[in-house]
Formats: structure tokens, sequence, C-alpha cells
């Protein structure tokens, strides 16, 4: 029986083995770290050679930069993104731009060279490369105008890239230790770190923290071999330290700017007349210039005694330039999207409003395209640049801000221009729903949105000397814009008394004549007043009507006051 048992035990204790071996490796294998590396084009996302990943201060970006060469560059729409809305791209002319505070810089594209200060500048790589509709610009160039610093790594290529040099969390690592993929110990190494090196804190957990290594991976460590966390801070290089200077010719005090409509040359008597119950205006915008063709060519009604006049009376002149006038059909897009014609329409801008003595130029661009959207904003800094090299105020009129005007770009402007004066009128037009011209709310949202991205010194807001008579009859709705006098005449000879609406700030009446249902609310001293106090609240540069003429006389007493507080 003994005999008989010895084999039985003996495999029974070899099972009992196999079973521990195989337990054992077991808790080996699930709690041992892993010993694979990660695929890089996987990590990465990389498809094609010429593919460099981009890790922007902390975080990998889905855009890539492309390898041309020896150089990287960006595409123009991820600069725009990431760096920088200031380069132009004319490829009517085959040119890139760039405008800084006293310049713009151009280049043909494709070129190894650019002009600055009327000097040739060579590099030993393309400044800008085309490739079917997307144009990359080398990255070298790019950081020559803003602050921007890079560097480079190999196998794969895949660059680090810092726009700001902000704090950071940061820790050293206690012992030697791989970076990986996810956090696991069994996920995919893709880096190796060492005792005493340093890594950026991104996102810590229980076991794990996600950390980016000065080799520019973005993984997890465990948190054993991490030491305690502590406040890094990276150093802007001195070469890109200094910040950008924009010359302005702010007047530094109230502006009372009120809109001179004519349709002919005026002189000074004619000014004498229509100001003859004006009270604190420093400046008066005569429309004088017009955009006469896709040329860049200009009508006026200038007058240099008008501007003589205007002077002995205390006001500025700030010739108005517009892209509309009746008998002309401009095409806004295919005047400014061309380099030539912009310059062409500039120097024949600032010449006639020197020539006549004027003070400043005020920009009256109504329903630019949003495709042209860039090229009216670089019209915008090239004319600045000229204004001011003239001494010459540039103020720029612009639509109350919506999704639909983004394309405006008041910030660029607010930076160029010396004003930025909101057009804080028809909220409701000609053609639209019935409503107010201006209510107080969408006023006061006009300027909080304008304030966002345009210093408040800057920012002037434009109040409405006008409203409308709205007549419905039926499904048809209709309105005449007519001046304040012209209003109150309507209630009166209807026998209407208007009631205060506190919704708009404005008195409000309406009435039945047969058929048609008609609707006002009222531009008077009640609603001017309520406008002036609340811009008052908001600290900007001052007030401009549209338009001289449409007021009543006691208009101009409230905005003395508002002139004087």
């Amino acid at each position: 029986m003994k005999k008989k048992a010895i084999p039985i035990i003996i495999a029974i204790a070899l099972i009992c083995v196999v079973a521990g071996v195989t337990f054992s490796k077991m808790i080996i294998d699930k709690y041992s770290y892993g010993t694979e590396w990660a695929d890089y084009n996987e990590y990465f996302d990389i498809y094609d050679d010429t593919e460099v990943p981009v890790i922007l201060q902390s975080e990998r970006i889905e855009e890539k930069a492309k390898a041309i060469g020896s150089m990287v560059y960006f595409d123009t729409d991820t600069i725009k993104k990431y760096f920088t809305v200031r380069f132009y791209v004319d490829y009517n002319e085959n040119l890139l731009l760039y405008t800084t505070p006293t310049q713009t810089v151009v280049n043909s594209i494709g070129e190894s060279s650019y002009i600055e200060s009327g000097e040739t500048v060579s590099t030993d790589y393309p400044i800008s490369v085309k490739e079917d509709d997307t144009l990359y610009i080398a990255v070298d160039y790019i950081k020559k105008f803003i602050p921007l610093e890079y560097k480079l790594f190999e196998e794969p290529k895949r660059m680090q890239v810092y726009t700001s040099w902000d704090e950071k969390q940061v820790a050293k690592i206690k012992a030697d230790t791989q970076v990986r993929w996810r956090g696991g110990v069994k996920s995919e190494i893709l880096t190796e770190v060492s005792e005493g090196d340093v890594v950026e804190i991104l996102e810590p957990m229980d076991d794990w923290t996600k950390v980016k290594t000065d080799n520019c991976f973005i993984g997890y460590v465990p948190n054993s071999k991490l030491g305690s966390d502590e406040v890094g801070i990276s150093q802007k290089p001195l070469d890109l330290a200094k910040e950008e200077e924009f010359s302005s010719l702010n007047r530094g005090k109230k502006i009372n700017l009120t809109w001179h409509n004519i349709e002919y040359p005026q002189d000074g008597n004619g000014l004498m007349e229509a100001c003859a119950s004006v009270k604190s205006v420093n400046v008066i915008s005569p429309t004088w210039f017009w955009v006469n063709d896709n040329a860049g060519n200009l009508n006026s009604v200038a007058n240099a005694d008008y501007v003589n006049v205007a002077h002995k009376m205390g006001m500025e002149v700030w010739a108005l330039v517009s892209n509309f006038h009746s008998g002309t059909d401009v095409d806004t897009y295919e005047l400014l999207s061309y380099t030539s014609k912009r310059t062409y329409l500039i120097n024949s801008l600032v010449e006639q409003t020197l020539f006549y003595g004027a003070d400043g130029i005020n920009v009256d661009f109504e329903q630019v395209p949003s495709k042209a959207g860039e090229s009216y904003i670089q019209f915008i800094r090239e004319l600045a640049l000229k204004c001011h090299e003239n001494n010459l105020v540039l103020s720029v009129d612009n639509y109350v801000p919506s999704e639909y005007t983004a394309y405006y770009n008041r910030k660029e402007q607010g930076l160029f221009a010396d004003y930025v004066i909101i057009m804080g009128y028809d909220e409701h037009y000609a053609g639209s729903e019935v409503g107010s011209v201006a209510s107080m709310g969408w006023m006061k949202q006009g300027i909080e949105d304008t304030l966002k991205v345009v210093p408040a010194e800057k920012v002037i807001n434009g109040v409405p000397f006008y409203t409308r008579v709205w007549m419905t009859e039926g499904a048809n709705v209709t309105s005449e814009a007519v001046d304040m006098t012209v209003a109150n005449n309507f209630l009166a000879k209807n026998g209407l008394t208007a009631q205060w609406d506190e919704e708009t700030n404005q008195n409000y009446a309406e009435t039945t004549i047969g058929n048609t249902k008609y609707q006002v609310w009222m531009e008077d001293a009640d609603s001017i007043k309520v406008r002036l106090n609340v811009m008052n609240t908001f600290g900007i540069a001052g007030v401009a009507s549209w338009k001289l003429g449409q007021e009543t006389p006691e208009i101009w007493d409230l905005i003395s006051a508002y002139m004087a507080n």
C-alpha cells in the first residue's frame, strides 16, 4: 500500500509545484512592468514623413507642422489659429505681407528673401511655400515677428513650441523609470527618464501622474517615482522679451463727433449754417470721399475753406471715406484683395486729406463681405501706418458687434487705429421686423462687446438723431426714417402722447389710421440723456452722432453736459 501511495503523493506534489509556479507567474505578469515600446507613428498620428507633430505649451495640438527641406513650416490656418492673424497673403499678386506697428514687410511667395525697410534680406530657406491651395510659412520667419520659441527632436521628428512663458508645476524623478503612453504597468513605453530629471506635472491621479518630458513626450509615470511638486518658471528668451508698441494719435480727451452728410462741396458758410445750434462738438466728419471703382479711384466733395472755418470754430475735421455711393458699384473684395490697389487707394486718400488740410480720416466701409474680411483689416493696418506718418488721426466705423461681423476684427482695429467707432443704430432698419432703431439693451451690449477687445480710451459710441415711423398694413411692413422734429410733428398731428418704455428706454407711441398701424420708438431728449448716462459709466472716449441736422436744439445741451462730466 505504501509503495502504491508514493507515486500519487509525488504527482500531487508536482501538480502543486506547477500550480504554484503558474500562479506566481500570473502574479508577476500582472504586476510587473511591461517592456513593449510604443509605435511612435501611432502615438503621434504620423501618416507622412513630412508631418511634424507639435506640442504647443503643454498640449499636443491636432494640427501638424510640415518639414520641407531643412526648415519646418506651418500652414496659414494653423498660424492664424495659434500664433497671429497678422500675416496677409495676396494670392492675386503672389505676395506675403506682415504689418508691424511701424511697417509692412513684403516678400514674394516662394522666394528665399524678403524686403525690410527698403533692403533685401536673404535666407537659406524659402520664406513661404505654396502647395496646391495651401501656403506654408517658415517657422523661423514667423518667429521674426512674434514671441515664439521652438525646439526640434528627431526619430520621429517632432517639435516643442512656446508662445508664452508662465509658471508651471514640475517635479524631479526620484528613480530611473519609463514614461508610458497610458497609466498602467503594461502600457507601452514612450521614453525613459533618469533620477534627477525634471518633468512637468499635467494631471495627478491616484497611482500615476500625467507628465510632459523635456524631449517632448506626454505620458504617465508612477507616483512612486516622483518627488514633491514645485513651481517652475520658464524665462522668456531675451530676444523675445520686447513688446509691440503701437503709435497713437489719441487726443486724450472726450470726443464729440458729428457726421455731416453732404453731397456737394460746401464752404465755411455752409458749415456755419449747419452748425448754428451745435455745442461742444470738437470733431466734424464730412462725407467727403467715396470709392468710385474697383481700381481705388476716389470721388470727392472736399473743400479747404470748410476746414479753415471748422478750425476757427474749434473743430477738427476727420474726412469720411465710404465704399458706397449712389451711382457707383464697388466690389470691396476686388478692390482690397490686391496690394497694389490698396496702396493706390491709401496714397490717394492721404494725399487729398492733407491737400485740403483735414486732421484725420474716418473709414465708413459697410457691408464688407466676409471673404473680404482679412483684406479689409490689412487695409486698416496699412492706412493707419500711412496716417500716422502724416500726423492724421484714423477712426473706423463699425456695426454693433455680432457673430456675423466678427471678421471686422475690432481687436486689430484697436491696435492700429486711433479710434473705433460703434454705429449704435439700425438695430431695426428698412426691411427688418418692426422695432427700435437702437434699444438701450442692444446699445449697451454693443459697447460691452467692443470693450472686450478695444481699450476704452479708443471707443466712441455713435447715437442716432433719427427714428423710424413704422407702418403695418396686413402682412406688409414699411418704415420711414425721420428726424426728431418730423417725429414730434407726427405725434402732434395724430394727437399722440408717447409713453416711456422701460425695455427700450425710449418714448413709444402707436395708433391705427384706417387699415394701417403706426408705431414709433422716439429718439428725443429723454432717450439721448439715458444713452449718455450709460456711456459715461463705461468711461469710453466719447460720442458720435448720425447725423448733423436731424437733432432738436436741446440735444446739444445734453451732450455738452456729458462732455463736461
